[in-house]
């Protein structure tokens, strides 16, 4: 018996979105080829997909913002229907305008296309183990963009919420780092950041790492440092 996410064989299942035939083919031969990765099935467009998604059941979407339909669309129809289903965006665009509206709308990261060779399988089994993957280029401009935004009476004080830790690890967390790094950069343990990140969520009322990124965002939780 099987549970749904992933296939026969308990491996990642991914939906391929993107409006070139093309593109689908050379991510299907890239996906395919890793023994813990399958696609599961295609589609060209917005409404395609989250039928797809509703069909299928796959872990992972890997979606191109810009398909017919909406790909932004795409990601919040998706996320709506709750599934447990991942959104992660391929795209062109580094550009902060396109990047914020993804986290918002409920997608667990993005990978530029001109890095997908190098970025994508990484990105696919960090989305798939519950982390957020973010471009580190592209995510500088994302806080670039952000942080010039956030005045200083709209930050929400977190201080009588969060301990110093955790507000250290929602911070890293945010910025792209893994348990493993942020345990490096906080000389503690994987676990003991797992913790502290466990806690932080909880106070928070944040069901998932994605959810933590978005609020820290909208905490202006972040700082010039992660430039």
């Amino acid at each position: 018996m099987t549970s749904d996410h992933t296939s026969e064989n308990g491996k990642i299942s991914v939906l391929l979105a993107d409006d070139h035939g093309v593109v689908r083919a050379g991510l299907r031969a890239l996906l395919d080829a890793q023994p813990d990765i399958v696609v599961v099935g295609e589609a060209e467009d917005g409404p395609s997909a989250i039928e797809r998604v509703q069909a299928l059941r796959p872990m992972i979407v890997v979606s191109d913002l810009s398909m017919p339909g909406g790909g932004l669309e795409a990601i919040r129809e998706i996320t709506k229907l709750q599934l447990g289903t991942r959104v992660l965006v391929l795209t062109v665009h580094a550009e902060e305008r396109y990047l914020l509206p993804v986290l918002e709308a409920g997608g667990s990261g993005y990978v530029r296309k001109s890095s997908a060779h190098t970025d994508l399988l990484d990105a696919v089994r960090k989305v798939a183990g519950g982390e957020v993957f973010l471009d580190p280029a592209a995510t500088k401009t994302l806080l670039r963009g952000y942080l010039g935004r956030v005045h200083a009476g709209d930050e929400l004080d977190l201080g009588e919420v969060l301990s110093d830790r955790e507000r250290e690890v929602v911070k890293l967390t945010a910025e792209g780092y893994t348990a493993q790094q942020a345990a490096d950069i906080l000389s503690l343990s994987p676990k003991t950041v797992e913790t502290y990140r466990h806690r932080a969520m909880q106070k928070l009322g944040l069901a998932n790492r994605a959810e933590l990124v978005r609020y820290a965002l909208r905490a202006g939780l972040l700082s010039n440092d992660a430039m």
